[in-house]
């Protein structure tokens, strides 16, 4: 089973991917936690991920889909895999629908998450704050100014997406 869980940053998409996972069995693929893993590693796809993520901005679709594709044959992704956080473009939608075809696969259910851009808001600043009062790190997106952009482009370069998978009944 392949679901892809879609809404702006701060929705909870994680949170209910992470209930999803456990009731079927699923593997939560989430291309942000991918992301920061190779950050953290210092790796150079790390690095030029680091300044676009920092700034708000989306890493490069072709950087995206070869880290899926070569993640979703792993042995733990047998099952399934409830994608969060990608695809993020029709070209992503796209190359994920080719891909899985190739391998007689299809997306089964996309599932739009909508929350209120304030409470958005309201959610980032709660997260900063819990996260310092936890004594641990801030991530370098986690500021309004980034939020909003990020919001911005959610809106501008993933939302045109829900279209793509409304035609085709998966929304």
């Amino acid at each position: 089973m392949y679901i892809i869980v879609i809404g702006p940053p701060g929705a909870g998409k994680g949170t209910q991917a992470k209930i999803l996972e456990q009731e079927y069995g699923l593997k939560q693929l989430s291309t942000g936690d991918m992301l920061r893993a190779e950050i953290a590693a210092g790796s150079d796809l790390g690095k030029k991920a680091k300044a676009l993520m920092d700034a708000g901005d989306l890493v490069p679709d072709s950087v995206v889909v070869d880290m899926i594709a070569s993640r979703i044959e792993q042995p733990d992704c047998a099952k399934g895999v409830i994608f969060d956080g990608f695809p993020r473009t029709v070209d992503q939608a796209q190359a994920l629908d080719a891909m899985l075809a190739d391998k007689g696969r299809k997306i089964d259910a996309v599932i739009e998450f909508s929350v209120d851009e304030e409470e958005l808001i309201r959610r980032l600043h709660t997260r900063i704050q819990q996260t310092i009062d936890a004594g641990k790190e801030v991530r370098g997106d986690d500021n309004e100014e980034t939020m909003r952009h990020r919001l911005k482009v959610f809106r501008n370069q993933t939302a045109p997406i829900l279209p793509y998978y409304e035609s085709s009944g998966q929304l």
